[in-house]
């Protein structure tokens, strides 16, 4: 079923919107929020609140493009559940270190206004650097994928992706710097 006609059936409260959703978004959206959570009942519990939460969103907000939407929602989410998890002391792994490699470029804790002016200025700085850069730093920080997954999906060694993503890192510092938004 395409994107305009499972919208089409949120917006007339229909709930074959949720099955359509999730036959057609279900495992991407499951991939995300395993690379996140690396678990299976964590990961299953995300996407089920992802189908509710776009229930709840859709109408009034109408999205333009649906798998975007449900990423987000998902990764949100997830990345929620990881730090209640945490905070609990069950949690750790791949997603702490990716939070933790960032933290030297963005900080933590910031109020929204500045969240949504940095989440602006990521966004021009990524649109500025090239396309191989730009994919890895997504790969690991939007996906949260691990290195030699990286690696292997980028035809590189484990090393050259770290290189690549320790030079981004640097870029993006540099980037927010000159913009007046150094940590």
């Amino acid at each position: 079923m395409e994107d305009v006609n499972i919208i089409e059936l949120y917006f007339k409260r229909d709930t074959t919107a949720i099955k359509e959703s999730r036959k057609k978004y279900g495992s991407y959206c499951s991939c995300i929020a395993n690379n996140i959570l690396h678990s299976f009942e964590d990961t299953e519990e995300c996407v089920n609140d992802t189908w509710f939460r776009a229930w709840n969103n859709m109408p009034p907000e109408k999205p333009n493009r649906l798998a975007l939407f449900f990423g987000r929602i998902t990764r949100n989410l997830a990345i929620d559940r990881f730090r209640r998890n945490k905070s609990q002391k069950n949690g750790g792994g791949l997603t702490g270190i990716c939070i933790y490699e960032l933290d030297e470029c963005i900080g933590d804790g910031s109020p929204v206004e500045d969240r949504l002016a940095l989440k602006e200025l990521i966004n021009s700085f990524l649109s500025e650097i090239n396309e191989n850069n730009r994919e890895i730093f997504l790969l690991r920080y939007w996906y949260m994928m691990p290195i030699a997954e990286i690696a292997e999906c980028c035809d590189m060694t484990e090393g050259a992706v770290k290189m690549v993503l320790q030079r981004v890192r640097a870029k993006l510092r540099d980037h927010l710097d000159k913009e007046g938004v150094g940590v």
